[in-house]
């Protein structure tokens, strides 16, 4: 029985989990759980993942949601992964978790909070508070700075690897939420961080061509996104 993957490309963490297994060949069922449609709070789903998010995953009679848990798992229980995405050395595994547990409370924070109170927010009318926006913005920008000046300060990969591990794609994905910005404001935000820079592109290296054919759902948003925003633009300064 395949594995099956519920996810919505969209999501940042479900892209780092299908980009996964398809850059190790595991054999997998993607199933669209649409959050702009709320189907992640549906029975069904819920009796997959009762925290109602994406992904999630279940293998055989086993079920398990989280992101990082994920890749942890599937590294463990697949065989042919390759060693670099989570070493058997428990120092390096150690090192890994550790970026882990810092992104979800420090970069996740900053990329996911703010994309939502600028660019969904606008675009769904949702009301944005702008001490929200600067603080979201405000994690973020330390949290890259973390990244450019700690992270990476030992190699090209997270943690001083020569090849990515778990968590160099499952932060290269959050960082690819910044996408949805406008240009200016994306190059506004990154063209500080050279090392992130090169990083992101070495990550996408190493993972294609799967990684930008996953994250196609998310240049088309772009693309909608940036039309609309300018429309918006456009319409207030005629006002």
């Amino acid at each position: 029985m395949a594995l099956k993957v519920y996810a919505d490309r969209m999501s940042q963490p479900s892209r780092a989990v299908l980009i996964f297994c398809k850059i190790n060949g595991i054999k997998f069922e993607e199933i669209l759980v649409d959050i702009s449609k709320n189907q992640q709070f549906s029975p069904e789903y819920k009796a997959i993942n009762p925290m109602h998010q994406v992904p999630a995953i279940v293998d055989g009679r086993f079920k398990l949601f989280e992101s990082h848990a994920i890749l942890i798992y599937i590294c463990s229980a697949f065989p042919g992964v390759a060693s670099h995405w989570y070493p058997s050395d428990v120092t390096k595994r150690a090192k890994i978790h550790s970026v882990l547990d810092w992104h979800h409370a420090n970069l996740r924070r900053g990329s996911a909070g703010f994309v939502f109170n600028t660019v969904l927010a606008q675009l769904d009318s949702h009301q944005s508070y702008p001490q929200v926006v600067n603080q979201a913005e405000g994690i973020l920008l330390r949290s890259l700075s973390k990244l450019e000046n700690f992270w990476l300060k030992d190699g090209r990969f997270l943690v001083g690897g020569s090849q990515p591990s778990i968590a160099d794609i499952s932060l290269v994905c959050e960082i690819m939420q910044l996408e949805l910005l406008s240009a200016k404001d994306r190059d506004q935000i990154l063209s500080p961080f050279k090392k992130v820079a090169q990083w992101i592109e070495d990550t996408k290296i190493a993972t294609a061509p799967h990684f930008d054919e996953v994250h196609g759902v998310l240049f088309r948003a772009q693309k909608r996104f940036r039309e609309r925003m300018k429309t918006q633009s456009e319409l207030k300064a005629k006002l």
